[in-house]
């Protein structure tokens, strides 16, 4: 948002005048400023879509968020309006696309015979399975595999939506905020929530040295899943790989951290 936006107000002033007043030209001058944001959210998103997800669509679900976010923002609290948005313009994208059922019932099989093999075997070898153990337990070769992982990325982005609760219901961690900013928690954290983003950020040191890279140019340095294969001059399919397989390690790990934790 531009330091000016509203007749020479800065954008703490509109806020706070918002806040106060809940103008309606005021709140639709925040919405219209951070517009944009909707379609950056989609994009990346879409990246790992079916094709039987409009982009368009995911546009138009983000706005639900961004309209909530504007409506529900404190901008007393240390956060910033923009990292505020993102998280609920995500949420209600995926909010929508779990209500729709879009991920066919084949995938999800098959997404949970993956994870649950990873699960096995990483429990058994007390070590990361190799992508050529993986696939000798699913009796499928180094290629089916591959494209195995591809078919289910849309999962693995599903899944990193899904929340903790940390016991109140009005307070709960994404697994994909804590990717994101495993760090950086407000000094009145409950613990619960320290305790979980604490063993998710410990859990993503534990991967393999390319998916944990992968993760990081991902979430952390904003990349697209195409931006990151032309930096590791691989291609974007087996970007897509390696994030949904990092992304499989780290919901097996943490499946078993939650049934401790809880």
């Amino acid at each position: 948002m531009s330091d000016v936006m509203i007749d020479g107000m800065t954008e703490a002033e509109v806020w706070k005048e918002y806040k106060k007043s809940g103008a309606p030209r005021l709140r639709d001058a925040i919405i219209v400023q951070y517009a944009p944001l909707v379609k950056y959210v989609a994009g990346k998103l879409a990246v790992n879509m079916p094709s039987n997800v409009d982009f368009d669509d995911l546009v138009g679900y983000g706005t639900f968020g961004l309209i909530d976010a504007v409506g529900k923002y404190n901008p007393n609290k240390d956060v910033k309006f923009k990292t505020y948005a993102v998280t609920r313009i995500r949420g209600s994208i995926f909010d929508e696309l779990r209500s729709m059922d879009w991920i066919p019932r084949s995938v999800r099989q098959k997404a949970k015979e993956v994870d649950l093999t990873v699960q096995i075997l990483e429990s058994h070898l007390g070590r990361t399975a190799t992508e050529d153990e993986i696939a000798d337990y699913m009796n499928l070769s180094l290629s089916d595999l591959r494209k195995t992982m591809v078919k289910i990325s849309g999962t693995s982005l599903l899944s990193l939506n899904e929340l903790w609760s940390t016991g109140n219901d009005n307070d709960k961690v994404s697994i994909q905020d804590s990717i994101e900013s495993p760090s950086g928690l407000q000094p009145d954290v409950i613990i619960e929530k320290e305790e979980i983003k604490r063993v998710i950020a410990e859990a993503i040191t534990e991967l393999p040295d390319n998916e944990k890279k992968v993760l990081v140019l991902y979430y952390y340095e904003d990349l697209t899943l195409k931006e990151i294969g032309q930096i590791l001059e691989v291609t974007e399919s087996r970007i897509s790989q390696l994030h949904t397989r990092a992304i499989v390690r780290l919901r097996g790990k943490l499946t078993n951290i939650k049934k401790g934790l809880y």
